[in-house]
């Protein structure tokens, strides 16, 4: 049997963690696999579908690429339809088929967590990561609502919008992240701020943060954000992102080649994942 290839592509792809936890996932499921890194600038996109991508057996997508790929693409999985967004590929006979797995990451990290996804939920952030998380609340009936800084406010309220047009039952809203009151039962960090270099930043000040019960913060490096350090400092159950990473490539791998994985091997390779962040 000839050895599959996979690769993910991004702009600028740079330090990833993508290698290592897909080919530590191939290696458990023993299946004879390569798995490489691909910086393709937006301009090269299309030109690269054709010469390099539809070669592959799959391929996963990060920034800046997970919506300009669907119309290069031959299907799109419903969720991947609804959410308009794409990071894992499967070539399969000859046709492409665009899938989104970071949703499922997430809830796969929450419960690993032990973290309850009910009560007052918030999400910090209007971007992508948030939108994706935004959707999956939004189809399992959680009222949900969004925190923006102010010159996010109409992008917010689209997201909103979109939101409730998609999935009409939604109960979703948004506010200033500076004007948070209240107590927060799941309070979540889909923003960059707090990512490595900047590891000091807090995306809220320390006493809302007192208020919230669990934290999941999206960011994965450094593996303990200065949120989740200080949400653990106060009790709280906090989580960083590396779980939702390691996550969402096992759902890639169950796409690809039906690989179903231990829960213990998962929880060794999120360790394992986290040392290997260090040398970066």
């Amino acid at each position: 049997m000839s050895t599959k290839r996979y690769a993910v592509i991004g702009h600028p792809i740079g330090h990833t963690m993508s290698p290592f936890i897909h080919k530590r996932l191939f290696d458990l499921a023993q299946i004879d696999a390569e798995y490489t890194k691909m910086d393709i600038a937006p301009e090269d996109l299309a030109q690269e579908y054709e010469r390099t991508l539809k070669q592959l057996d799959g391929y996963n997508i990060t920034i800046p690429h997970k919506q300009s790929i669907i119309p290069l693409l031959d299907s799109l999985d419903d969720k991947a339809a609804l959410y308009g967004s794409v990071n894992t590929v499967s070539n399969a006979g000859g046709k492409s088929k665009g899938y989104t797995t970071d949703p499922d990451g997430f809830i796969k990290a929450i419960e690993a967590a032990g973290i309850a996804l009910d009560g007052r939920i918030m999400i910090l952030g209007c971007g992508g990561a948030a939108r994706a998380i935004a959707y999956e609340l939004a189809l399992r009936n959680k009222p949900f609502e969004f925190a923006v800084r102010r010159q996010s406010v109409g992008k917010a309220g689209l997201l909103c919008l979109d939101v409730t047009r998609k999935v009409p039952d939604a109960e979703v809203s948004f506010g200033l992240i500076d004007q948070i009151i209240g107590n927060v039962d799941l309070l979540i960090n889909a923003t960059p701020v707090g990512m490595y270099p900047n590891v000091d930043e807090q995306p809220i000040h320390n006493c809302a943060i007192g208020r919230c019960k669990a934290v999941f913060d999206a960011i994965y490096n450094p593996l303990e954000t200065a949120l989740v350090k200080r949400a653990k400092a106060n009790g709280s159950k906090a989580v960083g992102g590396m779980s939702m990473l390691v996550w969402q490539a096992v759902a890639a791998h169950e796409i690809w080649d039906g690989s179903q994985y231990d829960k213990d091997d998962i929880d060794r390779l999120c360790l394992d994942a986290a040392e290997e962040l260090k040398k970066f």
